[in-house]
């Protein structure tokens, strides 16, 4: 079975722009959805503020997606200003209480804006500790979003990235082998960036719920297409072929962190539009 390629474009982005203005430009790039970021002080959209009328929120956002003519292809929730702030192995239990809490509400957020995915971190090591404890209560309160989300007809996905629990395709498996049911938000670059070669990644596309797509390179988080070492062409496939297609969303980020405000987001999502829409396109034997 083919289908065609789903790709949405990140609100974060273009975070200069207000939220209206990204909707827009989004469509003038031809992409049907985007993936709205929930980070903590950093997005158009934060927690702390939106959270609190979580519903309400929720459907402000459908109706200017709506008037954009845009669908909604994920809710991606960093509860901390950055993955080792309030994680979900935090070792404060009243931490993880408000974790909880807070997770309910993104709950609500996402299926009142109409939106059928939601992605979240696996987790970091902690000072003080254990690998065995973080990778346990990682477990555990990823079991529990994974269960909460469910009832709410939501899939719930993590991505496994640099400097996370599960840093290499292994330990995502092990991971995702620990919470049955629980998907994956592949991001490639997050392999290739410690040298792995972009084939090592492939073991987690049958575990992909959802894809994040930019250049990438070795100590290179992002980078320009000329100095790309991703292979997209197993990704492509292999959303051509599923039964039921995921999204492959255009992730360029505009922080300060990795070297990724060193590209021109706006010239590098065409240019992998492209290359993605190409790779589609291709033959097959």
């Amino acid at each position: 079975m083919t289908h065609s390629l789903k790709l949405s474009c990140a609100d974060f982005t273009f975070p200069l722009l207000s939220h209206p203005e990204v909707f827009h430009l989004v469509r003038l790039l031809g992409v049907e959805a985007v993936d709205i970021g929930l980070f903590s002080e950093r997005s158009h959209l934060q927690p702390e503020q939106i959270l609190k009328n979580a519903g309400l929120a929720g459907k402000q956002l459908r109706r200017q997606l709506e008037e954009h003519g845009l669908l909604l292809a994920d809710v991606f929730l960093q509860l901390g200003r950055e993955p080792r702030h309030r994680p979900v192995n935090d070792p404060d239990e009243h931490v993880r209480q408000q974790n909880r809490d807070r997770f309910r509400s993104a709950i609500e957020f996402a299926h009142s804006a109409g939106c059928q995915h939601l992605t979240g971190l696996p987790g970091t090591p902690m000072e003080g500790q254990s690998p065995a404890d973080r990778l346990a209560l990682a477990v555990e309160e990823t079991a529990w979003r994974l269960a909460a989300a469910r009832e709410a007809g939501l899939v719930y996905s993590v991505e496994t990235h640099l400097g996370s629990n599960c840093p290499s395709p292994e330990t995502a498996l092990t991971f995702l082998e620990q919470v049955p049911g629980l998907t994956l938000t592949l991001d490639y670059g997050h392999f290739v960036y410690q040298g792995l070669p972009s084939g090592a990644a492939d073991l987690l596309l049958p575990c992909a719920t959802h894809f994040h797509a930019r250049c990438g390179a070795m100590g290179r988080l992002q980078t320009r297409f000329p100095l790309n070492q991703i292979d997209f062409r197993p990704m492509v496939r292999h959303c051509l072929d599923a039964q039921r297609p995921p999204w492959i969303c255009l992730e360029y980020v505009w922080i300060d962190w990795e070297g990724c405000n060193e590209v021109d987001n706006l010239s590098e999502t065409i240019l992998l539009k492209r290359h993605l829409q190409g790779l589609a396109s291709e033959p097959r034997n």
